[in-house]
């Protein structure tokens, strides 16, 4: 039992936990600094694991419906037709090591965790917190499951941003304090930019492959890369601009601005973004500053370096735009 679990988990991409729980997480801190509030640290832990079972279940299920529609090892075909493509996604369903059903019941169970949290808050926190839950959810089953698959008409991004972003947090927050304000509001918008940031920079390094396999993302959408670059950029700003805005009107403190110091990162990963457009086969190795990269000279011997660098630069710029609120609350509130 403890060897399937472990094998349905890794299969199941915990290294894009951070890009759900840190907004989750950050949405309890927030509560417990509410005026008035009701705030329960167990619901809104209970919150937090729930939005990371429905994670890796939606990690799952998007396997699922992709391998049910186009068997995913097209992509090493693509790979070796000259397309850089990363490779061997659902390795483990082409391999044989699972069947598509126990794909589907993994889904299930990872989901069915979820679901059990959400009836627990919903009996403590009552029918808001269903609402926000069955949107959540429907979002993310159609983020690849038919009949409308968001991932492949181009609002992939959107849906992500929405889910992890606002969804997500405005979720966690009500179930920990009992209400919702201006606050949460100000925050959630800009961590579900730099979530869907994630996803759109997966987006611009996948172009190719994508648009081969009949795949249409929001980069697929513009098109043009030099367009993609100016969406990229355009994301950032608005990013730290919303939380400028938070403390214009005043739903903010001063103090949040210390977020400027994850400036830098965002600042490289434009950089490493211009420079995969324009120098693909450039190589970069990781700096100390650009946080957690995992098993570096595993990555590069897997040949997925280059795609990986700036996927995690991309998340790690989330965590520490989270960390630094995080920080903030507890010195200002």
């Amino acid at each position: 039992m403890l060897k399937t679990i472990k094998f349905w988990f890794w299969n199941a991409r915990p290294h894009s936990l951070p890009q759900s729980v840190m907004p989750a997480a950050l949405a309890v801190f927030l509560a417990g600094k509410a005026q008035g509030s009701d705030f329960s640290l167990c619901l809104g832990v209970l919150a937090v694991l729930g939005v990371a079972f429905a994670h890796l279940s939606l990690n799952l299920f998007d396997d699922y419906f992709d391998y049910k529609v186009k068997k995913t090892d097209y992509r090493n075909h693509l790979a070796h037709s000259g397309i850089r493509s990363r490779m061997h996604k659902c390795a483990y369903i082409i391999s044989g090591q699972a069947t598509l059903r126990n794909l589907l019941t993994a889904c299930i169970v990872s989901g069915g965790i979820a679901v059990l949290a959400g009836v627990i808050i919903l009996y403590f926190r009552g029918s808001t917190v269903f609402w926000i839950a069955a949107i959540a959810a429907f979002l993310g089953i159609e983020y690849s499951g038919a009949p409308l698959r968001l991932s492949y008409k181009g609002l992939g991004e959107v849906v992500i941003g929405l889910l992890f972003g606002v969804l997500s947090m405005a979720g966690v927050y009500y179930s920990a304090c009992g209400r919702l304000d201006g606050a949460v509001l100000f925050v959630s918008v800009p961590v579900g930019l730099l979530v869907a940031n994630i996803i759109y920079v997966h987006s611009i390094m996948d172009f190719e492959p994508d648009k081969a396999a009949g795949k249409m993302t929001f980069a697929g959408l513009l098109g043009n890369k030099k367009a993609m670059l100016v969406a990229l950029a355009l994301l950032l700003v608005i990013s730290y601009l919303s939380i400028i805005a938070g403390i214009i009107f005043g739903y903010l403190s001063v103090y949040y601005l210390f977020t400027l110091l994850s400036l830098p990162l965002a600042v490289e990963l434009f950089r490493l973004m211009y420079c995969f457009v324009t120098k693909p086969e450039q190589k970069f190795e990781p700096k100390k500053w650009y946080g957690p990269v995992g098993n570096w000279e595993r990555l590069q011997a897997a040949g997925i370096d280059w795609f990986m660098i700036r996927w995690l630069l991309a998340r790690n710029l989330l965590t520490l735009f989270c960390l630094i609120i995080i920080g903030v609350i507890f010195i200002n509130g």
